[in-house]
């Protein structure tokens, strides 16, 4: 899917599921990134809330790592390029006024999960695009961890395999979301372009 393709989606409905975004080499190029950080103990365990965020395993269980973009590997700056020039399309065709993209890989060890929320905080309204591109390999539907999503308040909800490739994006104030908990680990990359 293209870009173009990607923003007539996000103007209705208002999300985006992309099989193929990256092929194989790049994924697994960013899977290495990715584990490579993990390895040196660069993630922390993710909180829930806005500014010191608050532990809270219960609700969310995956460990992070924040990505800086000067000192970002080939293959995130590779991608980081991509979804600069998605960040314009969307900007040229839906006038949202995407200034930046906040990133971070996400590792998700076995039986964690994320509950049902919402991306943007209450106090800040920043936070307007969401983008999750997985990093797995070979994941199978006996493996878990999909990303429950409801396309609207009542329903339905659409269950997302994290298939390494494969990119979602929606209006982070819109779709609430859950990331159901895996047999296995779980990797993806997740940000937020956002506004002023």
């Amino acid at each position: 899917m293209s870009h173009e393709a990607i923003v007539a989606a996000l103007g209705e409905p208002g999300w985006s599921i992309t099989p193929d975004y990256l092929c194989a080499a790049e994924v697994a190029a960013l899977r290495d990134e990715c584990l490579s950080a993990y390895s040196r103990g660069a993630f922390h365990r993710a909180g829930v809330g806005k500014g010191v965020a608050e532990v809270r395993t219960e609700i969310r269980g995956d460990q992070v790592f924040w990505i800086d973009a000067e000192h970002a590997g080939a293959a995130l700056q590779a991608l980081l390029t991509k979804l600069e020039d998605l960040r314009q399309a969307v900007n040229r065709n839906l006038f949202l006024g995407l200034f930046d993209l906040e990133l971070h890989f996400a590792a998700y060890p076995p039986g964690a999960g994320y509950q049902r929320h919402l991306d943007r905080f209450q106090d800040d309204d920043r936070r307007t695009l969401t983008v999750i591109l997985y990093l797995n390999e070979n994941w199978m539907p006996a493996d878990g961890g999909q990303l429950n999503f409801w396309s609207s308040e009542a329903g339905p909800v659409l269950e997302i395999p994290p298939s390494g490739g494969t990119l979602v994006a929606f209006l982070s104030d819109r779709f609430w979301h859950e990331v159901v908990p895996a047999n296995r680990q779980r990797l993806s990359l997740t940000g937020w372009f956002r506004r002023r």
